[in-house]
């Protein structure tokens, strides 16, 4: 079935045929039905697979069909995210599909000034997209009223829900004076979140598991090498280099991790930026602006971006680190290979890491596939960066073996002295 083929508005048809649209994936084509007859619906999906879409299409499409006109009657649908990146994502997202429709979306969240939210809320909106700490501070002063509200998401709901915003959930829904329809839509699950999940919707809800066995995208390769913590930045350094056109995210645990790795990188004449919940919200704007721009294709992140970062040609995602947590490998690995592309992963595991991992392949019911490195090369690779396609080579040759093609292997670099690097 393609989006032509639905009983949609033709504006928000062409919007979506302009976006690249043409056939709606799973998570879209078995929620959108059920989310059109106004039913409360659950949908656990991969991420990159498309949930967005899956909820705004119906959603737009539903408040477009009740409006004769542009002008608002209030705000019929509220919109939950945990972070400021995805408050700002899912509104653009939101503002793409509604275009010249009858829709008025808009986001709100904390971090920035207040006043042009506040004369956007003014003057009228359809769909408030919004983090729960501004949403609040303005449903105190009056600006967001919700006596028109007759449709709840939960986007990210298992991070809405680990991050305590379980009380902010039920006030909300217990100032909602319509009867209305509640969405939760999320990548992951776990049991204790799931019982929480369960109390937030109908007893009747659709329930929508997408391949719930393996929550990393079918577009996404990921494997893990092993690689000693202070031996990281040589073979970051490598890889980079190695893809002199790609675009990287590279993920670490913390805001000092990506500092000290974002100098490493400039010692070696390699430009990247970094985005952190250290930094104001306008400077990591402005990152995310100038990475989708292309002005640099290295972004270094914590997992604060892990789950807000939707950039379409993100080639590879590197965990310099892994995680703290294990789910938040399923939304790391997703930012690349999103939608209908491809993408790869590599994790580098330190020694310490170990325990990380077993937690990581615990989480995802199977093991994360080893590229195996050589002692002479991984020698080689931390004590020069002179040699070509070491790593690029090795990833090729393991994705050929399991194609059942094995690729010939890399020639082995000439033993030569090298005097070892002293990490920094």
């Amino acid at each position: 079935m393609k989006f032509s083929d639905y009983h949609i508005n033709d504006a928000i048809k062409k919007n979506l045929a302009e976006l690249g649209f043409k056939r709606p994936t799973d998570i879209q084509f078995k929620s959108i039905p059920s989310i059109m007859k106004g039913e409360d619906v659950l949908a656990i999906a991969q991420t990159g697979t498309g949930k967005t879409a899956a909820f705004a299409i119906p959603i737009i499409q539903k408040i477009h069909s009740a409006k004769a006109s542009r002008r608002t009657c209030g705000i019929a649908c509220i919109v939950m995210e945990p972070t400021r990146e995805l408050a700002m994502q899912i509104g653009e997202v939101f503002n793409s599909l509604a275009r010249h429709t009858r829709v008025k979306p808009f986001a709100v969240y904390g971090g920035v000034d207040q006043d042009p939210q506040i004369q956007k809320l003014q003057d009228g909106i359809d769909i408030l997209i919004a983090t729960p700490g501004r949403m609040f501070d303005l449903i105190s002063q009056g600006y967001i009223r919700l006596d028109f509200v007759d449709t709840l998401v939960l986007d990210e709901a298992d991070h809405m829900l680990d991050l305590g915003f379980i009380k902010d959930i039920r006030y909300v829904k217990k100032m909602l004076t319509r009867p209305h329809q509640t969405l939760f839509f999320s990548a992951t699950i776990n049991r204790d979140i799931k019982k929480l999940a369960f109390a937030q919707v109908k007893t009747s809800a659709i329930r929508i598991q997408i391949s719930p066995d393996d929550p990393v995208s079918k577009n996404v390769s990921h494997f893990v090498m092993f690689v000693e913590a202070d031996d990281k930045r040589f073979f970051l350094e490598k890889f980079i280099k190695e893809h002199p056109e790609s675009r990287l995210i590279v993920f670490v645990r913390t805001r000092v991790r990506a500092e000290r790795v974002a100098k490493a990188m400039a010692r070696v004449e390699i430009p990247v930026l970094t985005i952190h919940g250290e930094k104001e919200q306008s400077l990591r704007t402005e990152v995310m602006q100038q990475f989708r721009g292309g002005e640099a294709r290295i972004l270094i992140a914590t997992d604060v971006s892990a789950r807000g970062i939707d950039i379409e040609g993100v080639d590879y995602v590197i965990n310099y680190d892994l995680p703290d947590q294990a789910e938040n490998y399923v939304h790391r690995v997703g930012r690349t290979g999103r939608g209908v592309h491809k993408g790869i992963a590599i994790s580098f595991c330190s020694t310490e890491e170990k325990d990380r991992l077993t937690e990581i392949q615990t989480f995802l019911n199977k093991p994360v596939e080893e590229i195996h490195i050589s002692r002479q090369n991984y020698s080689f690779a931390v004590e020069t960066t002179s040699a070509q396609d070491d790593i690029a080579a090795l990833i090729e040759n393991f994705e050929a073996q399991k194609k059942g093609k094995r690729r010939k292997s890399p020639e082995k670099p000439k033993k030569t002295k090298h005097s070892p690097k002293t990490a920094k």
